[in-house]
């Protein structure tokens, strides 16, 4: 694992000073915290309640077809009230992986969702989770 919590999209997250217990960091940030991949091109995080209180003040939600929920970009931080099709919220906040204090949607639903949309970044990032798990490292 690296020190993610250094790269400027995690500060930027833990600046806002959202409820830790309201939002967890999803797509491939997840595979950059874990050292899977080296730097992530943005930042999404799943939020709820409060987090998406907060952060609905500070940016203006819109409409996102591929997740059939709503979105808010703040720079490169993405914001979305609700993750693909198949996936609840709270159970992907609450079952996520904390690593120093912040939640990560677990590795095999970021996995599970890169087959799904099975472009040619995701299906590379397939591989390279799947290599990164039998090396027993998680």
């Amino acid at each position: 694992m690296n020190r993610f919590w250094e790269h400027e999209y995690f500060r930027a997250l833990l600046a806002l000073g959202l409820p830790a217990e309201d939002f967890a960091v999803t797509g491939s940030a997840v595979l950059y915290a874990h050292g899977v991949i080296g730097d992530p091109r943005d930042l999404d995080v799943l939020a709820r309640g409060k987090a998406w209180d907060r952060v609905s003040r500070l940016g203006e939600p819109k409409s996102t077809p591929l997740a059939e929920g709503a979105e808010i970009t703040l720079g490169d931080l993405q914001f979305l009230d609700r993750w693909f099709p198949g996936w609840d919220t709270d159970v992907l906040i609450d079952e996520a992986d904390v690593l120093h204090g912040l939640r990560f949607v677990r590795l095999e639903v970021i996995r599970a969702t890169k087959v799904m949309l099975g472009r040619p970044r995701d299906l590379e990032h397939v591989g390279l989770i799947d290599a990164h798990v039998a090396q027993g490292r998680t």
